[in-house]
Parts: structure tokens; sequence; C-alpha cells
């Protein structure tokens, strides 16, 4: 597979045309995946942090699978299971996309076509929505990692034991602490050892060393943005409500915290360029220009200007947003000025059943009415 370097390659395969979907090394049901492939919605009904759908000899099996690297192959052996929490990482992360992108130009749509990528040729170019997916897909295995250990998915870790040996005045530790620490450190391990070695020379492009400096930093951000967002949760304890005893523990946040987080990094992330110094100091990235603020660690960074997304472009799996639905009353990048690129817009009217005068009826359920109207609609030229 000629993209399997790319973290996204490594936790999506993409779906070949005509054949069976071959997301099955990663725990995923054909029948689990048609919500995500179909243009750029998202199968609401699916569960995403569940245990899921494969049992360990079967996830023992997969291991094996071709598209994962040698040293992929081993990490999965030493706990099979991982592998559902990986599938469930890379879900959390296609659905957060798809939803912080769900009214801008480039919406994050996936496609069964491209048999090199379910995100396409997008990936082939070192933009600021390349930097994103890095991040969330990072955070996406992270986080599912992290919450399989706390419900006892995973026998290799547990709860984060570690919080316990602070002392705090007021409160006492308990429960069950997520061990985000061991989140990040299996999502880290992960993405580097899918890592194909680099070609002597090799500074530019997908594959050269300041694509690879890109996605490891990118990646580490991502990370952080579930670390730094981690929550004190408390319960009192005591004789009528006292709360004379206080028991807290730390557990993770919504993940769309994270992804509101990722999405303004996108909208901030710092153009840098590769530089190499000489000597055994290692290459390093800074910024493009001069007057560019260096980016910290919490950062998004990229190193290409993005492709043009108003108009399809085969190549690159692009789209384009003919066809798009806009609000035209919206000054945002939902707006039909911006989401149409100027091209302008079309009004149509559609007829709409949907339920109606809804009420609660004793006991226990809802009866709704039918009502039937029009809709309009401003579809881009």
């Amino acid at each position: 597979m000629s993209m399997s370097y790319l973290l996204v390659s490594l936790l999506i395969v993409a779906w070949q045309s005509g054949a069976q979907a071959n997301w099955w090394y990663l725990g995923l049901e054909p029948r689990l995946t048609s919500g995500l492939i179909q243009g750029s919605g998202v199968d609401s009904q699916t569960q995403i942090a569940g245990a899921g759908v494969i049992g360990p000899a079967s996830a023992e099996k997969n291991c094996k699978n071709a598209h994962l690297t040698a040293k992929q192959q081993a990490i999965c052996s030493r706990s099979p299971p991982v592998l559902q929490a990986v599938r469930a990482g890379a879900r959390l992360a296609i659905e957060e996309c798809q939803h912080q992108f769900r009214s801008a130009r480039w919406n994050c749509s996936v496609s069964p076509e491209n048999p090199e990528n379910v995100f396409g040729g997008v990936m082939l170019v070192n933009s600021r929505e390349a930097a994103f997916i890095y991040a969330v897909s990072a955070a996406g295995v992270a986080y599912s990692v992290t919450r399989a250990c706390s419900r006892g998915e995973l026998t290799d870790c547990s709860c984060d034991n570690r919080v316990r040996a602070r002392r705090p005045n007021n409160w006492q530790w308990g429960g069950c602490s997520e061990d985000i620490h061991f989140g990040e450190k299996f999502s880290r391990e992960w993405s580097e050892s899918g890592e194909e070695p680099l070609k002597e020379g090799a500074l530019h492009g997908p594959k050269g060393l300041a694509g690879q400096l890109m996605r490891k930093h990118d990646t580490e951000a991502g990370r952080r943005a579930i670390r730094s967002r981690m929550q004190r949760v408390c319960k009192c304890h005591g004789m009528s409500g006292s709360c004379s005893v206080r028991v807290c523990w730390r557990r993770l946040p919504s993940f769309r915290v994270a992804g509101v987080a990722l999405a303004a990094l996108h909208e901030g992330a710092a153009l840098v360029r590769l530089a190499q110094r000489g000597g055994r100091r290692p290459a390093r990235l800074r910024p493009a220009r001069p007057d560019l603020k260096r980016p910290n660690k919490t950062d998004l960074v990229y190193l290409e200007d993005s492709p043009d997304y108003c108009e399809r472009n085969l190549t690159l799996g692009i789209p384009g947003t003919r066809g798009r639905v806009c609000n035209r009353t919206s000054l945002g990048l939902d707006g039909c000025r911006l989401l149409c690129c100027g091209r302008g817009y079309q009004t149509r009217v559609r007829d709409v059943t949907e339920k109606c005068k809804c009420r609660f009826v004793w006991c226990c359920h809802v009866k709704c009415e039918m009502c039937r109207h029009t809709r309009e609609e401003h579809v881009c030229n």
C-alpha cells in the first residue's frame, strides 16, 4: 500500500471499488461503515465508544494483516483486543472531522472510490486540512484506548493510580481515574510504528523529512488536546448530604470538546518550512516567514497551502461544492456567497412531510401528527 506510512491510512483502509470493504482488519464490519462512506454523512445510530464487534481470536488473526507494518503487527499481537480500540478511535476521528467541517468548502468527505486513502489525494498535500486529520486521528486513538482501559477491555492497563500519590487538602482521590498517559503512549507508539524509513535525500513531499516532522508535531498536538482537557469529577459522602468526605477522580472530556479545540487550531495553524542545520543538529520546522509566530507544541502546523476545494478535482478526490445546500442568509462558511465560491445558487422548493404537534400521552409515549409543508432549499451552481 503506497501510503501505508500515513497515520490515517493505518487507521482506515479504503473501500475497494467493486469489492467488499477491507475495513475488517480494524474490526469494522461492512454494515457498520455504510454511514461513514456515503458522501460525508455519518450514521448517528452507530455506536463508537463500544468494545467492538469482533472477538479476541478474530482480532489476533487481523493483527497479521498486510496493511499494518511489522512494528504495528507486533504491537497488536501483544494485546489483540487493542485493535478494536484503534477501530473505535478511527471512527471517532472521522465523525468529528465531518461534524467540524460540515459547513465548509472541504467537508471532510470520504470516498469509496479511492483505493489508497478514504480521504482521497487531499492527504498528498501537507495542508492545514491534513494537519487536522493527523491531529484528530491521533486524539481519537488516545481517547478510545484510554476509555477501553477504564472499562476493563484491555488486559495491560486499567485505571490511573498515579494521581492518588497527590495529597489535596479538601478532598481525596478515589474511583477510577482514566489513564490518559497510557492512551497517549499507545497512540504515539502506534503512529510512529507506521512511519516508513525515509529515503536518502527525501526532504519534501508526503514521504519527505518535512512531512514526517509535520505529522509528528500534529499528532502530538492532537494528543495534548485530549490530555489538557481531562476533567476532575467529585462525589460527596457524609451524613445527610453533609459532604464531609469528597472523593474525586479524573475522566476524559467529551470528544467533541477536543474536536472543537482542534478545529480552532486548524483555523490558526502555522505555516512552517524545513530548516536544516549543520553538524549533528537535527532538522526542525521553523516559521515560513520571519513575521510569523513560532508555533508551540499545542499548535497545528502545515507546509503547503490548501488546494482549491471549490471545483471538483478527480486527482485529489475533491468533490467540489456544486450541488451543496447553502444558507442564503448566513455570512459564515455555510453561506451561499462563500460556499458557492461566487458561482451563485439556485433556489428550489420541496414538499416535505414531517412529524408535528407532538404531545406526551400518559403513559408512556409521544404521539405526533404528520404535517406537510413546502421548504426552500438553496443549492450551489
